[in-house]
């Protein structure tokens, strides 16, 4: 029953989506048929053209035509970008760049903040606990973009470590389209893995000040022993909730990054098809997001048990 409200609730928050979305587009000003035919078009090939996408017809019944199809696994076709592909096409030719560069980003922040974190709340007060917080301030404050320039010139350019930008498809180059998330990916972990430091320093204080922390100490347990196994075991929940808002936004935000680095990725997908203003695109890019974003979070919901039990029985 548990799985089940989630599941609906999923269900229920990707109808709202779709139809904020499609709201959104319709009140937003700009005609698709001028953006196609240009402003010096005839009215009369404007309406042919309105008329053949839909856009005659009340915006009840493009809704219900959008939905009629995307429950058949069908988004329509694309009326400006890349012309003659359909929306599902685009969509899975961003995931394979979005996807891979969020989990990465996501695992290399992980890498750094859990054993700085670790670090610094075992050894709270002191110097080396004043140097992390201070080199997490200081990712806190570094601009994404501006980041992604210096990793490009520096990396890229001076040292040719990583390819400056764009990536290969998997199928034709799997070894050099991984190379090119690396660098976008690292990019994108360093401001996670500021915030994610700060959460694991104070999650494990947190859990290195109870009562079974202290009985472990006068049992004589090793200090590595307690915070490894005792004190960061407790405070995976914290760690892994952060975690996965942080993927949540990477995976509807990398926008920035994917276009320092032009990667086709969904992010960038989602910008072109509205500035252009490709309806059909744009409401299938952002479901699509949406879809993700909610998926995430159920998998999330079903870890937390595996990490605490008490969860488990609360649920």
């Amino acid at each position: 029953m548990y799985w089940l409200k989630k599941l609906m609730g999923m269900l229920v928050t990707l109808l709202l989506v779709s139809m904020l979305t499609f709201t959104a587009l319709y009140l937003i000003p700009g005609d698709p048929a001028v953006i196609i035919l240009g402003t010096e078009a005839e009215p009369g090939e404007l309406e042919l053209v309105r008329a053949q996408l839909g856009l005659d017809q009340p915006v009840t019944t493009q809704y219900s035509n959008w939905l009629s199809g995307v429950l058949q696994g069908d988004f329509g076709d694309s009326i400006t970008f890349s012309r003659g592909y359909s929306v599902t096409q685009l969509v899975v030719s961003a995931l394979p760049v979005t996807i891979p560069l969020a989990t990465t980003a996501i695992f290399f922040s992980l890498l750094l903040a859990i054993p700085l974190g670790m670090f610094a709340a075992n050894r709270k007060g002191t110097k080396l606990d004043s140097i992390i917080l201070t080199l997490s301030q200081v990712g806190l404050s570094v601009p994404g973009f501006w980041l992604g320039i210096l990793a490009i010139q520096f990396f890229a350019v001076r040292l040719g470590w990583f390819p400056p930008g764009s990536m290969p498809r998997w199928s034709n180059d799997p070894a050099g389209a991984a190379i090119s998330l690396l660098l976008p990916a690292l990019v994108l972990a360093l401001p996670r893995a500021a915030i994610l430091t700060r959460i694991v320093r104070t999650a494990m204080l947190e859990a290195l000040g109870e009562d079974y922390i202290r009985t472990a100490r006068g049992k004589g347990v090793s200090e590595w022993a307690i915070v490894s196994r005792h004190a960061l075991k407790n405070a995976l929940v914290s760690i892994s909730t952060v975690a996965g808002i942080q993927l949540v936004q990477l995976l509807a935000g990398a926008i920035v990054i994917e276009q320092v680095f032009s990667l086709p990725g969904l992010g960038r997908l989602i910008l072109s098809s509205v500035l252009v203003r490709d309806l059909p695109l744009v409401q299938g890019t952002v479901f699509t997001g949406a879809a993700l974003i909610l998926a995430v979070n159920f998998l999330l919901d079903s870890t937390y048990p595996l990490i605490d039990p008490r969860i488990r029985g609360a649920a």
